[in-house]
C-alpha cells in the first residue's frame, strides 16, 4: 500500500525561501504597507477582502469597543501584570479571558438574538412600519419570557449611549444598513410602549448588530470585541508602567477587608 501522507490546506498565510504569501497575495508588496489592520483582520476572517465601506464600518465598531476605562478587563489586565510584571502576555491574556456575557459578550449576544429573529420570518419587513411591528411582537415576547433584550439598556448612558446613533449614521453613509441594525433601531423606538420605560440602545449591541450586517460568522463575533479590546489593554498596561494603579487597587482590598463569621452553604431543598 502507498504511504499516506497528510494534507494541511489553508489559504491563510505560508512562506517559501523567498516569499511570504497571506490570502494568495505577496505578503511584503501587496499587504505591508497598503492594506490596513482592520482591512486585515475582515479579509483573514471572511477570505474575502472588505469594500471601503465595510472596512469603515468595521473599523468604527473597533474604535467603539477598544477602551472603557477602568472596567473588569483594565483591572484583571493591570493586577496580573502587578504580580508577574515578567509576564505581558499573561496580563493581556488574563484581561481577554474576563470578556464575557457582562462585558463584552453582549455585542455577540446581541448579534446572534438579532440573526434568529430574522431567520424565523418568512418576509423581512420593507418599511419602518414592518420593521416596528416586528420589534413590539420582539420585545413583547421577551417581556412574557422574562427576558432582557440584549443591547437593551446600560449602566452609564442612561439617556442614550454615544456610540449608537454613531455607528448606524456611519453604515447609513456607506449604504450598509441591513436588517439587523434595522432591527435593532425599531427595538429602540417602540420598546418603551411594550416595557413602559425608556432604555438606551448600548453600543455594544449596536457593534453586534453592525457586525451581523457586514456577514460576519456569529460565532466569531464575540472574538471581534476582543480583536478590538486587545488594543484597549495594550494601552491600560502601557499606562500602568508609566503611571501605575494596581498597588493601590490591590492595597484598598487588602487594607480594608475585615473578617467575618462563616456563612455555611445551604444548597436549595428538592
Amino acid at each position: 500500500m502507498p504511504e499516506y501522507t497528510p494534507e494541511y490546506t489553508t489559504a491563510l498565510g505560508a512562506s517559501s525561501k523567498d516569499t511570504i504569501t497571506l490570502l494568495g497575495h505577496d505578503l511584503a508588496n501587496d499587504v505591508m504597507g497598503e492594506v490596513s489592520f482592520g482591512e486585515l483582520a475582515f479579509w483573514l476572517a471572511t477570505q474575502r477582502r472588505p469594500s471601503p465601506g465595510e472596512t469603515r464600518v468595521f473599523e468604527a465598531v473597533l474604535a467603539a469597543l477598544a477602551d472603557h476605562g477602568y472596567t473588569p478587563t483594565a483591572i484583571i489586565s493591570r493586577l496580573s501584570l502587578l504580580s508577574a510584571p515578567d509576564s505581558v502576555q499573561g496580563a493581556l491574556a488574563a484581561g481577554l479571558l474576563a470578556g464575557g456575557s457582562r462585558f463584552l459578550g453582549v455585542t455577540e449576544d446581541c448579534g446572534r438574538f438579532l440573526h434568529d429573529v430574522l431567520v424565523a420570518q418568512d418576509q423581512l419587513p420593507t418599511d419602518d412600519a414592518g420593521w416596528d411591528d416586528l420589534a413590539r411582537t420582539t420585545v413583547a415576547q421577551q417581556r412574557e419570557a422574562k427576558k432582557f433584550v440584549p443591547g437593551l439598556g446600560h449602566h452609564v448612558h442612561k439617556d442614550g449611549d454615544p456610540r449608537t446613533p454613531r455607528l448606524m449614521a456611519i453604515a447609513a453613509e456607506e449604504g450598509i444598513t441591513g436588517p439587523h441594525l434595522a432591527l435593532f433601531a425599531a427595538i429602540g423606538r417602540v420598546h418603551p410602549e411594550v416595557l413602559g420605560k425608556t432604555l438606551p440602545l448600548n453600543g455594544a449591541g449596536v457593534c453586534g448588530a453592525a457586525l451581523a450586517d457586514l456577514g460576519l460568522p456569529l460565532e466569531l463575533l464575540r472574538a471581534f470585541a476582543l480583536l478590538a479590546r486587545t488594543a484597549g489593554l495594550i494601552g491600560q498596561l502601557a499606562e500602568e508602567l508609566r503611571h501605575p494603579v494596581a498597588n493601590d487597587i490591590f492595597l484598598s482590598v487588602d487594607l480594608n477587608n475585615r473578617p467575618v463569621d462563616p456563612d455555611p452553604y445551604v444548597p436549595d431543598s428538592l
